[in-house]
């Protein structure tokens, strides 16, 4: 079986750290990438964490190069894209990998670039899937991201998708 190549932004690993499921996460069949720009953002305590998984071989850290941002500089992405974000896209790019990502701009910029994306939900999909969370517990966390992340309270589309979601965790 081929794993899935993503690479990730902070606001899935806080998201993940938050919910308690940065395990259940690096349980998946993925090859996780980030970037050290993305790393930073992090708080010290959940870089420690990450850390193990780079020790563990099951992430690796990005250290871009001279070149990438000679790369990155002469592509015209939106102004409202971060550093941080311009790097994700150009690791994603660079190893034909999908991108991880809640953040609205990054993942219009992806689409813009026929780069696959995936947000949280997708990863609850994956997580339930996988058989990593059960039906049940997946309904718990996701109630729980949408009461502590307001992005998934106040998009009317992801309010449907995760209504869909814990309706069938339900059943």
């Amino acid at each position: 079986m081929k794993l899935t190549i993503a690479v990730t932004d902070a606001c899935i690993f806080i998201d993940l750290f938050d919910l308690d499921l940065i395990a259940s996460f690096f349980n998946l069949e993925l090859e996780v990438h980030t970037t050290v720009a993305v790393y930073f953002e992090l708080y010290a305590e959940q870089q420690k964490v990450l850390k193990k998984y780079q020790s563990a071989e099951r992430l690796i850290i990005h250290n871009l190069e001279e070149e990438d941002f000679v790369e990155i500089f002469s592509v015209n992405y939106p102004k409202s894209l971060s550093e941080t974000d311009k790097s994700v896209l150009h690791v994603a790019n660079k190893l034909n990998a999908c991108v991880l990502s809640s953040d609205k701009v990054l993942r219009n910029c992806a689409k813009n670039r026929q780069i696959e994306y995936h947000g949280m939900i997708w990863i609850f999909d994956e997580l339930v899937k996988s058989t990593i969370l059960t039906n049940e517990m997946a309904a718990v966390k996701l109630k729980e991201l949408v009461a502590s992340n307001c992005i998934f309270r106040n998009n009317k589309q992801l309010v449907d998708v995760i209504a869909k979601r814990l309706k069938l965790w339900s059943e």
